[in-house]
C-alpha cells in the first residue's frame, strides 16, 4: 500500500460513522466490541477479554445533529450531542458496551442518560482518583477489578494474568511506536505532516492494536521516503484539544497557516500513559501503577497548582517549540478553566502563545487560519519579545 492509499484508508476509518470495520471484525472473530469516550480507559482489559476497544469521539463535521440537540443544553460542548445522535441513529448498535471515563460533568451526565436510553447495553461511568496517594490507588484497583469482572461477563471469557500481560505488552508496543511517530514528526515536521499523523493516530480508535502498530510503522517508512519541501514555518505545540477533536479541515488550516505542529494532545487516550506498563508482577496492579505514576498532565486530571504548566513547559523545551497554540472546544470547562493558569506559566517563561475555540463543525476555519498565521509571523519578526 502506498502512502496516499494508507492515509486515505485512515481518513475513511475516521469518517465512517457506520463503524464498518467494527462490524467486520466482530463477524470475523465472533467477539464483541466495547466503546469508550475520550480521554483514557484501560483498553488492555477490554483486549484481554478478547473484545475490541473502540474510541468514540463524536460525529465530527460529517454529522448533522437533529435529535441530539433535544437532550442537552446549548451551552455545552458538541461531542455529547453528536454521540447521542449516533446512538439514536443506530450507528452504535454494533457496540456491546460503553465506557464513559471521568472527564467532566457533561460526560458524567451523558453516561446516566445513556443508561436510561439504551437499557439493553452495558454502560459504566469510569471514575478515576484525583488523590494520587495510597487511598487513590486502592480506589482505582477496585475500579479495575470491577471492570475485569464486567468484561468477563460480557465476553464470556476469563481474563487471566497471562492474557492481561499479553495485552499490556501489545499496548506498550503501540505506545512506543506512537512515541516514535511523534519524535519523528518533531525532528522532520516537513516529512511527517500533521494532518497525516493525526489520521494515523485517530485510527488507533478503531483498529485492533497489533494492526494499528503495523500501520504506524508502515506510515513512517513511507512518509520518510517522500520528497517534501521544508518550509519556513514556526514550530508550535497545540494544547487543549484532548476531548472533542478539531475538524480535519481545521488541522489542515493550522499547518497551512505557517505552523509546524511538533506536539499536541489529540486522541490522548492512545498516548495517556508515559513509558511502559510493567511486565513483572500482577498485571492488574501494573495497570494501576501506570495510571497513578506515568501519565500526561491534562485539564481532567488533578495537578497541584505549584506545578501547573510544568509539563507543558518541558514539552516546549523538548520539542524546541517556538510557541503554544491553545485550541479548545467551545464550552470545554476543563480546558478553558486550565488555560489561564497555563498561559501564566508560559508568560513567566517568555514563551509566546495564542488561543482560540472551535466546535466539531466549526465554520470559522478561515478566521482561525488568519489568527494563527499572524501568530506565526509575529514569532518570526519579534521572537519571544
Amino acid at each position: 500500500m502506498g502512502l496516499e492509499s494508507l492515509v486515505q484508508r485512515c481518513e475513511d476509518l475516521c469518517r465512517d460513522l457506520d463503524f464498518n470495520y467494527v462490524k467486520e471484525w466482530k463477524k470475523k472473530t465472533g467477539s464483541k466490541a466495547v466503546a469508550f469516550m475520550p480521554i483514557y480507559v484501560p483498553r488492555e482489559l477490554i483486549h484481554a477479554a478478547g473484545m475490541l476497544p473502540v474510541g468514540i469521539m463524536g460525529g465530527g463535521d460529517d454529522l448533522e445533529i437533529i435529535r441530539g440537540d433535544a437532550y442537552f443544553q446549548s451551552y455545552i460542548c458538541r461531542i455529547p450531542r453528536s454521540t447521542i445522535e449516533l446512538g439514536l441513529g443506530g450507528k452504535l448498535d454494533c457496540m456491546d458496551g460503553f465506557l464513559f471515563p471521568a472527564i467532566c460533568d457533561v460526560i458524567r451526565n451523558l453516561s446516566g442518560m445513556w443508561k436510561i436510553m439504551f437499557k439493553e447495553k452495558y454502560a459504566k461511568y469510569l471514575d478515576f482518583p484525583q488523590n494520587l496517594g495510597k487511598s487513590g490507588k486502592n480506589f482505582y484497583v477496585q475500579e479495575l477489578q470491577q471492570l475485569k469482572a464486567d468484561f468477563e461477563t460480557i465476553s464470556g471469557k476469563k481474563i487471566t494474568d497471562e492474557s492481561l500481560g499479553r495485552s499490556n505488552a501489545l499496548y506498550n508496543e503501540n505506545r512506543e511506536v506512537l512515541r516514535e511517530l511523534y519524535d519523528l514528526r518533531s525532528r522532520y515536521p516537513h516529512q511527517i505532516l500533521t494532518y497525516e499523523a493525526y489520521l494515523i493516530l485517530r485510527a488507533s480508535n478503531i483498529l485492533e492494536v497489533s494492526e494499528h502498530t503495523r500501520l504506524v510503522r508502515d506510515y513512517m517508512a513511507l512518509a520518510m521516503k517522500k520528497s517534501r519541501p521544508n518550509r519556513d514555518y514556526v514550530r508550535v505545540i497545540v494544547s487543549g484539544a484532548f476531548c472533542e477533536q478539531p475538524p480535519l479541515t481545521l488541522i489542515r488550516a493550522l499547518e497551512g497557516s505557517g505552523c509546524y505542529i511538533v506536539d499536541d494532545d489529540w486522541v490522548l487516550g492512545a498516548r495517556y500513559v508515559l513509558g511502559a506498563v510493567s511486565g513483572s508482577g500482577d498485571p492488574l496492579m501494573a495497570l494501576a501503577d501506570s495510571y497513578m505514576d506515568k501519565t500526561v498532565a491534562t485539564g481532567s486530571r488533578h495537578e497541584d497548582a505549584s506545578v501547573k504548566g510544568d509539563y507543558l513547559i518541558r514539552l516546549v523545551r523538548e520539542r524546541r517549540a517556538d510557541g503554544v497554540v491553545f485550541a479548545a472546544p467551545s464550552f470545554c470547562d476543563p480546558a478553558l478553566l486550565e488555560r489561564p493558569m497555563l498561559q501564566d506559566a508560559l508568560t513567566a517563561e517568555n514563551i509566546p502563545h495564542t488561543g482560540f475555540k472551535y466546535a466539531e463543525n466549526t465554520g470559522q476555519i478561515q478566521t482561525i487560519k488568519e489568527e494563527t498565521g499572524t501568530f506565526a509571523d509575529s514569532i518570526k519578526l519579534w521572537g519571544a519579545e
